[in-house]
């Protein structure tokens, strides 16, 4: 399999680093994902 151009590399890892931050669940948030583990405590704070 051929290496990607760089711009192919540039906008992969984007989408990794967009995955990995808000829909990866995380062990430190009880296996939740960020934009979950947000969603929650938005939730459970409103008044």
């Amino acid at each position: 399999m051929p290496k990607p151009d760089a711009e192919t590399a540039a906008r992969n890892l984007a989408i990794a680093f967009e995955h990995y931050n808000e829909q990866h669940p995380h062990s430190a948030l009880k296996y939740r994902s960020p934009r979950e583990f947000r969603r929650r405590t938005e939730s459970s704070t409103q008044v």
